[in-house]
């Protein structure tokens, strides 16, 4: 069912069957874009005050706000002083900031995101055999919306999500149009991944493979954005505010822009840096701090531009089986700051906010002592 706006919903809307009708075509979002739609279905309406674009700083001022931190000089121990200083304020005020100088090559960037296109763009026939919702049967999984049926509200975004860490996926299990890219990609962010948490590691005042040794880095998920362009931006979302549900998230993201990070009561823009990646704390980090980092909301905008295309790289084992329990570390604890959190495997963290979807609401204050 379709309406021009939020003030024309037929009373016998049933989301439920609508939800199933668009999920039944395994086409996404693309598929009604490819249809030539002029007006966006029911399901993808958002609340209009989650639309709105209201105290958001402009682009020219947002572009001193995010910390860009240059890598540069990390084994030089005054430099590496300055950094992990820098690493430090951002986490605990932000919980974002991006890189510059980060070792991966520019043209590993650019192969990805054009990889990422090219799966989403391929023939809709042979996209189809990856849509699942089952993370159990297939290192690949693609679909629109991983809560679909438990969101309050649908996202204008297609995703595939890869699991290639601790286990390595065997190369001909993943998509033809990115399978030499993804893996080239994965082996350069998980040796940043480790780089960054030795950093982390050491602004929270432990040794530098503290973070690393308890298995922070031992799995990644890497997800492939796209946001198709919106006949009706102003009606809907890309992604929902959200914070991220692993440790720490590394994000490759085109010109178009979009993502916003709350902060201050504000919603801020994080602008494109070319060669730059957008590092963010996730949930996870923040409980085994003890919220000294802060995972903070995030968001997506819709957009009459696009496709949008980016790449997160999740550091997490995600909901596939784990026995090892995470909670405050030790070594931050005292009898004046005492654990805010109970432990938690990472599968049980993650089923949790998969069945409570990207409803608004933190998954951490389920896990509040």
């Amino acid at each position: 069912m379709i309406a021009t706006n939020r003030n024309e919903v037929s009373t016998n809307y049933d989301r439920k069957q609508e939800l199933k009708a668009f999920d039944d075509t395994k086409e996404g979002v693309k598929g009604l874009v490819d249809a030539g739609i002029t007006e966006i279905p029911r399901i993808f309406y958002h609340p209009p005050d989650e639309c709105s674009k209201d105290y958001t700083f402009d682009h020219e001022e947002t572009q001193h706000s995010i910390l860009v931190i240059d890598l540069e000089g990390l084994f030089d121990p005054t430099k590496r002083k300055e950094i992990v200083a820098a690493v430090g304020e951002a986490s605990e005020t932000w919980g974002f900031f991006q890189i510059e100088n980060h070792g991966i090559p520019f043209d590993v960037l650019e192969e990805m995101k054009k990889g990422v296109l090219g799966f989403h763009e391929q023939d809709i026939e042979v996209k189809k055999q990856f849509y699942t919702r089952d993370h159990s049967t297939s290192p690949v999984i693609y679909n629109s919306n991983f809560d679909l049926y438990s969101a309050p509200a649908t996202n204008w975004r297609d995703s595939f999500l890869c699991y290639m860490a601790p286990i390595p996926p065997k190369i001909e299990d993943l998509p033809e149009e990115c399978r030499e890219i993804l893996v080239e990609y994965s082996k350069q962010v998980m040796k940043l991944g480790k780089l960054l948490f030795e950093l982390l590691s050491e602004a929270l005042g432990l040794k530098p493979n503290h973070l690393n040794d308890i298995d922070c880095s031992e799995g990644l998920l890497v997800l492939g954005h796209y946001y198709p362009p919106c006949p009706q931006p102003e009606l809907t979302m890309g992604t929902s505010k959200h914070a991220d549900n692993n440790f720490m998230s590394i994000l490759l993201q085109d010109d178009i822009g979009g993502l916003q990070v709350f902060h201050q009561n504000k919603w801020i823009d994080v602008p494109h840096v070319p060669g730059a990646l957008v590092v963010n704390i996730g949930d996870l980090i923040q409980l085994i701090s003890n919220d000294i980092f802060k995972s903070v909301e995030h968001r997506v905008m819709a957009n009459r531009r696009g496709p949008r295309v980016s790449v997160a790289s999740f550091f997490s084992t995600g909901v596939r089986p784990s026995t090892k329990l995470f909670g405050p570390i030790k070594e931050l604890l005292s009898e004046d700051n005492p654990p805010k959190y109970r432990e938690t495997t990472l599968r049980d963290f993650n089923v949790y906010y998969r069945e409570k979807g990207l409803n608004g609401k933190s998954a951490l204050s389920h896990f509040k002592l």
